[in-house]
């Protein structure tokens, strides 16, 4: 056994010595490397700056002059229009693409068509107002969990155009003005003949339906008033009695109820007077997402390694060349 040992130690080294020279070979490849990019970059310092420049230089030029804003309204269809504005938002997307300026112009009311790029329009997710005092929506959305993800059914078309609030969202070249582009929309998206007579018809319920509560409201406050002017007149031992047998804690709920309603109406109105009502409006916002203003780093990074490619793919060929040259030979 004790002839093996100096064997063993043998083939470590020589391992070891192995290993040692081939980490040593590849620090000398990496620096042989290292210097043909330094070479290559020197012998071609001046190329490559004019190539810099020149990318900066276009690169600055289409960052100020293709600029792109995006705008943003939040908008609330009335009336059950909830499909009525999608399909006008899908009709001006399809103008848009088509180049139809004059529809643009003329139709809708924008003075500069040719500045909107996009627009879309797409629900904001709000489950807890869609079930909100709507048991036959809850009950629906449990329906609808118990086969599949409740998530994705939320955010499925077929439901989330029952939401309350939608964000309408385009795009321009320019910056805007509300008046010349957000104000001729919403006119767009609120000429509607069928739905303007609907929102009459729907106003002049809720006014007879909040007149008709006043009424009541005020024949509950002269029974109360009878009531207390009775109550004045009975002696304390009554009081029992009268609690017992006037039922005045319906009525009072019953009033209660009534002023709730008419608050809440009151509220309805506000957002009532339009077909699609705007509820707020954001618009200027510079686009930095993707390329946009970003031109002046990709171009002179872009024409430095296309450049590069370039020079690796000829030397490639001509190496490839002369080695089938010396074959033939």
């Amino acid at each position: 056994m004790s002839t093996n040992v100096p064997d063993n130690q043998d083939n470590q080294e020589i391992d070891l010595m192995l290993i040692s020279k081939k980490i040593g070979n590849v620090f000398q490849d990496f620096n042989t490397l290292l210097f043909r990019c330094i070479r290559f970059f020197v012998k071609n310092a001046v190329v490559i700056l004019i190539l810099f420049a020149v990318g900066l230089a276009i690169g600055l030029f289409i960052d100020s002059n293709k600029k792109t804003y995006n705008h943003e309204i939040i908008v609330t269809p009335n009336f059950g229009s909830t499909d009525y504005l999608y399909s006008k938002i899908n009709l001006l997307q399809s103008k848009i693409i088509e180049g139809d300026t004059a529809f643009l112009k003329e139709v809708v009311g924008i003075k500069q068509p040719k500045t909107i790029s996009k627009i879309a329009v797409k629900p904001i997710t709000d489950v807890y107002k869609f079930i909100e005092n709507k048991p036959e929506n809850f009950e629906l959305i449990k329906l609808m969990a118990e086969d599949g993800d409740v998530k994705k059914i939320m955010e499925d078309n077929l439901t989330s155009k029952n939401y309350n609030f939608h964000t309408v969202s385009f795009s321009t070249n320019k910056l805007i003005i509300d008046e010349e582009m957000v104000q001729p929309l919403l006119r767009f998206f609120n000429d509607s003949k069928y739905y303007k007579t609907l929102q009459k018809e729907i106003l002049n319920n809720i006014q007879v339906k909040m007149s008709q509560n006043d009424t009541i409201i005020s024949q509950i406050n002269g029974v109360l008033s009878g009531f207390s002017s009775e109550l004045k007149g009975t002696k304390s031992d009554k009081l029992v009695y009268y609690n017992e047998n006037t039922q005045l804690n319906d009525v009072i709920k019953t009033k209660d109820a009534l002023i709730n309603e008419q608050g809440n109406h009151r509220v309805e109105l506000v957002g009532l007077d339009k077909v699609v009502k705007d509820n707020s409006t954001t618009i200027n916002i510079k686009n930095t997402k993707s390329t946009n203003g970003k031109m002046k780093f990709i171009l002179p990074v872009l024409f430095v390694l296309l450049f590069i490619l370039i020079r690796f793919f000829i030397a490639f060929y001509k190496k490839q060349s002369l080695k089938e040259q010396h074959v033939k030979a």
